[in-house]
């Protein structure tokens, strides 16, 4: 895939300068990090560990009882290589303690529970250690909708929200990110056995390149046919694209005032600094 290879060298001296500034410029200097184990987490813990100091990062693992032993050893042993804090939360108790009153509970309302209970206290440590929460989500994800809204889309910033899946993958060569990490099957952890690709029905490189051509390139559905694309496959991505817009913005204000917040009353996120 030509088209979605990155020059890494540039890619990691503008993630980290992001980093840096974004953080600072709010007062900030240091980064909490949810790390999973996986790629995505891994690539920007490296990132923040190289814009702040590794002694300014704090990794949180957040096992539930159902995880793969690997995902923590995999985390512990790239907090080890970086040189960073860490701090282990499990989840378990507070997961079961709710799904105690709804035993009947399907696997997606407990994947999206363990996601949301990761992030409060993701934001819980970022204020007991004055920090920022900095996001691992990549584009793929995003324009998929798969991430739970509130729950890992949830970051102060968010340093490969620009990245697809597959390049992710190609920084985290180039950041000498453990292979065991690299090369793994992607999977949120939520349950045992589940993988990204295998709940998604189609693997990372197959839609990177059909996303690179519907948003990049904005290509209509059309032309993605006639370059090869399964038409099934393309009607269920661009359905998937349209379905999740609403996770890719802020909530819709209600516009009752002369200046509503949202689209009259619009500055950036660093105004007044």
């Amino acid at each position: 895939m030509a088209e979605l290879e990155l020059d890494c060298g540039l890619v990691e001296k503008m993630l980290v300068g992001f980093l840096r500034d974004e953080i600072g410029k709010v007062g900030f200097s240091r980064a909490v990090v949810g790390m999973s184990g996986g790629i995505d987490s891994s690539v920007v813990t490296a990132l923040a560990a190289r814009a702040l100091g590794p002694e300014n990062v704090l990794g949180l693992m957040m096992p539930y009882k159902t995880s793969s032993p690997d995902s923590l050893a995999d985390a512990t042993t790239l907090a080890e290589q970086l040189g960073i804090q860490t701090a282990l939360v499990d989840i378990t108790p507070q997961i079961d303690a709710y799904f105690d009153r709804f035993p009947g509970a399907d696997e997606r309302r407990r994947g999206n529970k363990m996601a949301r209970e990761r992030m409060t206290i993701l934001y819980d440590f970022s204020a007991a250690w004055q920090a920022l929460v900095v996001g691992t989500s990549n584009k793929t994800e995003w324009l998929l909708g798969y991430t739970t809204l509130w729950g890992d889309m949830a970051s102060a910033v968010a340093p490969i929200g620009d990245l697809y899946k597959t390049q992710v993958r190609q920084l985290a060569a180039h950041l000498n990110i453990p292979e065991s990490i690299i090369h793994k099957p992607p999977s949120a952890d939520l349950w045992r056995g589940q993988t990204d690709e295998g709940e998604l029905g189609f693997t990372y490189a197959e839609v990177d390149r059909l996303l690179f051509r519907l948003v990049d390139l904005r290509w209509p559905p059309e032309r993605c046919l006639e370059d090869g694309f399964a038409a099934d496959f393309v009607r269920r991505v661009v359905e998937l694209i349209r379905r999740n817009q609403y996770k890719r913005r802020t909530p819709v204000v209600a516009k009752i005032s002369q200046r509503t917040v949202d689209r009259d009353f619009r500055y950036p996120r660093d105004w007044g600094y």
